[in-house]
């Protein structure tokens, strides 16, 4: 992964005349202000993207505007419309619902301001798509846990039904699942989509499908380490610690869970690679670079309505007891931020 960031980074970006009509010198010179519009910062993670954001923005000497949408689409609709009234050149925006705001992305549109649609899927023609492979997320989640209960009782608790991730990491879930629950082997016992991606949320539903089951539950595979959370909670109240569950995003709590032997796997997505490669995207196309220029871009059209868009998807890595000395290394998290409370008869390597 290290190497691709460097070629993502490294790389060079071509320069296009805006579609404003704009002097390439004009656009030079035009002060680059990019608004950044998050769903919510209930999730851990979304801190450590604004920081690689800014980062990236203020070597590049590019403004940061940012604005919390606090899991509300109405009021991502009007964060976005006055980003654009404070004078944003270019957008990037994490969706809490990318029907809801639309309005927001159109006149965007109209007004020639370039849009990155962060780590969420806004279909619309024209926004540059950045995440990670989120299908191959769900693949890595669903391999770590079967490997770890090849048979049983399963649970998805999935992600925001407003949310396309939600759908693209179930698919590749049952892209490996598949044939043991055609089998038999697995067998679902709950299925439920977690409003917001909160974990609370995620927590009643956990418990609601335990008490529907009796609490016969071999496996969790949940979305994101949030929700990862929310279940692990409930299964703490039944005395079902321990049994297996994925996650993604890479928390601190979510791993300090792996090395408990409360959670099986985090998928790492390096939030710092994704911020500091949207924000040169963002200051890129602020300059006129048009989406299909930027580096490692791709025609994508996989989407819920097959939009042909223009993408980047950044690797994603599986993080287990087994490799946990991979984000220790990197610099994401500390080692005592991981080991915490971890019994030393059980302690992982990456703990000793």
């Amino acid at each position: 992964m290290r190497g691709f960031h460097r070629h993502i980074l490294g790389a060079t970006v071509l320069g296009l005349v805006l579609a404003a009509g704009l002097h390439p010198a004009q656009a030079a010179d035009k002060k680059i202000v990019v608004g950044v519009s998050w769903s919510n910062f209930q999730e851990e993670r979304w801190k450590t993207d604004e920081a690689a954001i800014k980062a990236a923005l203020a070597k590049a000497g590019a403004s940061y505007l940012g604005a919390d949408a606090q899991s509300s689409p109405t009021k991502q609709l009007s964060d976005i419309e006055s980003l654009i009234s404070r004078g944003a050149t270019a957008l990037i925006i994490l969706a809490q619902d990318a029907g809801a705001i639309q309005p927001a992305i159109a006149k965007a549109k109209a007004e020639g301001i370039p849009i990155v649609g962060y780590d969420r899927l806004i279909e619309s023609p024209g926004v540059f798509y950045l995440t990670f492979d989120n299908r191959e997320v769900g693949r890595i989640q669903a391999r770590a846990v079967e490997k770890a209960a090849p048979k049983g009782n399963y649970v998805f608790i999935k992600g925001s039904s407003t949310d396309p991730n939600a759908d693209f990491l179930h698919a590749g879930n049952i892209d490996v699942l598949k044939p043991a629950i055609d089998s038999g082997a697995i067998k679902v016992v709950g299925e439920e989509y977690t409003p917001g991606w909160l974990p609370e949320n995620a927590q009643k539903e956990m418990e609601q499908i335990l008490t529907k089951a009796n609490n016969k539950v071999d496996a969790v595979i949940a979305a994101n380490d949030g929700t990862a959370g929310g279940a692990v909670a409930a299964l703490q109240a039944q005395g079902l610690a321990g049994i297996p569950v994925s996650g993604q995003d890479g928390d601190k709590a979510a791993l300090n869970r792996i090395a408990r032997g409360l959670q099986t796997v985090s998928v790492w997505k390096d939030a710092r690679l994704l911020g500091t490669t949207a924000a040169e995207a963002a200051v890129a196309m602020a300059k006129g670079t048009t989406p299909d220029k930027l580096p490692n871009v791709k025609k994508w059209a996989e989407g819920p309505k097959k939009a042909s868009m223009d993408a980047v998807f950044l690797t994603p890595v599986g993080i287990t007891q087994d490799n946990l000395d991979v984000v220790i290394k990197a610099g994401w998290v500390t080692k005592d931020a991981v080991c915490q409370g971890v019994a030393p008869a059980k302690a992982p390597a990456a703990c000793k």
